[in-house]
């Protein structure tokens, strides 16, 4: 089992923090710009965490160099079913340095974008907060 399923599954935000590499870029399901940087990928892992109930990975399809990673998962945000797929790329490092969500169906994303709206200043908060030097 992939390590970030694992933290994921457990809810262990801390552990999927230390997988991610300074320098990773977050692309959403449902924003047209990627987010670049650890600070404001965990805080939105953490952000749909709070939106996703019934978080389950279904299957792992990993590339033959153990770089690329497809975890299939469904959820639920509120009342609709969400498929989905997080892709990773590990870096040399073994972190991951591109995180990539693709969710169906169009309702299901326009109710995760809906919710994510919702939390988006919580997760600003966050990261800005995890950037400050107070926060090293």
């Amino acid at each position: 089992m992939h390590p970030f399923r694992q933290a994921a599954e457990a809810g262990d935000h801390g552990a999927i923090e230390a997988l991610l590499a300074d320098d990773v870029v977050f692309t959403s399901p449902v924003a047209f710009k990627p987010y670049p940087g650890r600070e404001i990928t965990a805080a939105i892992i953490r952000g749909v965490s709070r939106v996703f109930t019934d978080l389950r990975y279904a299957r792992e399809i990993v590339s033959a160099d153990g770089r690329d990673v497809a975890l299939i998962f469904t959820a639920r945000v509120g009342d609709k079913q969400v498929n989905g797929c997080d892709f990773l790329h590990i870096d040399a490092d073994g972190r991951i340095d591109d995180l990539m969500v693709m969710v169906r169906p169009l309702s299901a994303a326009n109710a995760l974008a809906e919710a994510m709206a919702g939390e988006f200043e919580q997760i600003s908060r966050e990261a800005v907060a995890a950037m400050s030097p107070a926060a090293e």
